[in-house]
């Protein structure tokens, strides 16, 4: 099982296990990650499950579709070259230990 760590705004650590083949935002919400709030449950349209990838997993990531992309134009706060929906990011064995930061707000 993938180790995730959140990384919140105000820099407060959070990691927990979650099991392969789910979502991030799934995996997040499942175990009560404040700050992601998925408001459209994983639909890809509310961007409300944004998070900022670590810069050294960002390229182990599937790339954004097109929608993605899009949707990233509509965070609370400006997205970044890294941002990503948690909601479009399997989980595999091979993102054991991936490192996400959270922004400000998501709404």
């Amino acid at each position: 099982m993938p180790d995730i760590t959140f990384i919140h705004f105000d820099g407060t650590v959070e990691g927990f296990e979650a099991p392969e083949g789910v979502s991030l935002m799934q995996a997040a919400t499942g175990y009560g990650v404040d700050g992601i709030v998925a408001e459209c449950g994983g639909s890809m349209m509310c961007a409300t499950c944004h998070v900022i990838v670590d810069e050294a997993w960002a390229g182990r990531l599937m790339p954004p579709s097109a929608l993605e992309l899009d949707m990233l134009d509509s965070t609370a706060v400006p997205r970044e070259p890294t941002s990503r929906l948690s909601c479009q990011i399997p989980l595999t064995a091979e993102l054991q230990g991936l490192v996400v930061r959270l922004p400000e707000r998501q709404v």
